[in-house]
């Protein structure tokens, strides 16, 4: 069985392998992740896995967490969500052993994953590896709980979402690992989401940045914190099926032959909520305390807008992630006095929808293209933010599909 997406069986080396919550949902799938695993040992590799919970027991754990509390504290959530990564590392051990192959588990905190305090989306400050080398010179597949780490205090603490893929990107790194594999539930990073666009492509190699961005504007294949390590540590990584043999798509430093596309993907983020607020102090400071305030709640906002005001008055307009727009409510409420004596704070749920490409630096013309497309379909656009190789534009939610297939088809992707 082919152990990378590189056409040949690689042998004598130290893999990474990550598996998501698909790839080990049941009994069946953990048995098939099982024999992959066996297959790169078996070539003579040292192979660590990074699994997921399996798919559906994070969200049920929340659930029932969210039903005893609307705003559970978020300590209790990192101690609770960590147990579902706990549960895979052991059945997918316990399968090793069935097929012969010794194997050990080991959560976040074992390996030495520590992080911040900032729980529900630490961020790794350090990793040791713990006795990872050490077991893989005895012979031994290490399965590691991924998601999860400790802080010096000892208290657990999750990655975010998708953290998993964070987890697997820095083990690969201690252990200076020649291969990582991002095993999921696709074939790799396609130009748009193959359930929105049908006819999606999937791309054989994708810069850092390129994948950074279409990360953290909505695509579902890798979290963007783990793009931002593998970047920083210079960690090659492949992102590919876990169901099938297939070549996946190589994540890497860009090349100038990258630069001859001018839109790599499309991607849509369903989950913002754009934020109004009303009433603000026409005056120098006010926009510095109102950012100061969301930033020390840890609010990420992204588009922003700000009225010319009237009166001493003015209006600003952002979007931030819809679970952080209760947090953001709370932070406009403490300082409110502070920012005008009429502020009033509005919501509305919206989609954010992007197209990057690295191209874009040394092509113009591209958000004309964009907005006269958009615009031929009807659909409006509501806030826009660029940066170098990116366009975003927030639109209605029940818009966001047909302005990715338009965005798509627009570009010739």
């Amino acid at each position: 069985m082919p152990a990378s997406g590189w056409g040949q069986l690689f042998t004598h080396m130290i893999i990474v392998q990550k598996y998501g919550g698909t790839s080990v949902a049941d009994l069946d799938r953990i048995r098939n992740v099982a024999s992959r695993i066996k297959a790169t040992r078996d070539a003579g590799n040292k192979v660590v896995v990074v699994v997921s919970a399996r798919a559906g027991v994070t969200n049920r754990l929340l659930a029932d967490a969210k039903t005893l509390d609307p705003h559970p504290d978020s300590r209790e959530l990192d101690m609770l969500a960590s147990v579902g990564e706990q549960e895979t590392i052991a059945l997918t051990a316990i399968a090793l052993h069935s097929l012969g192959v010794p194997a050990v588990s080991r959560t976040g905190a074992q390996v030495g994953i520590h992080t911040d305090s900032e729980f529900t989306k630490a961020r790794i400050v350090d990793i040791t590896g713990g006795d990872l080398n050490k077991q893989l010179d005895e012979g031994k597949v290490v399965i590691v709980a991924g998601f999860q780490g400790v802080t010096e205090d000892g208290h657990v603490t999750t990655l975010g979402r998708g953290g998993s893929d964070l987890s697997a990107i820095a083990i690969a790194k201690a252990v200076n690992a020649d291969l990582c594999q991002i095993y999921t539930d696709v074939d790799g990073v396609y130009t748009a989401d193959p359930r929105q666009v049908p006819g999606a492509r999937k791309l054989n190699e994708i810069s850092y940045d390129e994948m950074l961005e279409l990360a953290s504007l909505g695509s579902k294949v890798m979290q963007a914190r783990s793009v931002e390590f593998a970047k920083k540590h210079g960690v090659v990584f492949e992102v590919r099926n876990s169901m099938n043999n297939n070549p996946g798509t190589i994540v890497k430093e860009e090349v100038a032959s990258m630069e001859d596309v001018v839109v790599r993907g499309v991607a849509a983020d369903k989950n913002q909520t754009k934020v109004v607020i009303l009433g603000l102090h026409d005056q120098p400071g006010t926009a510095a305390r109102l950012f100061t305030a969301l930033a020390k709640a840890n609010v990420n906002v992204d588009m922003i807008v700000q009225n010319v005001g009237r009166d001493g008055v003015a209006n600003v307009t952002f979007t931030v992630p819809s679970d952080d727009a209760y947090k953001a409510e709370k932070a406009v409420e403490k300082i409110s006095a502070e920012l005008g004596p009429r502020v009033k704070f509005m919501t509305d749920r919206v989609a954010k929808v992007s197209v990057v490409g690295i191209g874009m630096r040394s092509h113009s013309g591209v958000a004309a293209d964009l907005f006269t497309a958009f615009a031929e379909a009807g659909i409006n656009i509501q806030l826009i933010s660029t940066s170098e190789i990116k366009i975003s534009v927030a639109v209605e939610v029940d818009k966001a599909d047909d302005a990715v297939r338009v965005a798509h088809a627009a570009f010739a992707l």
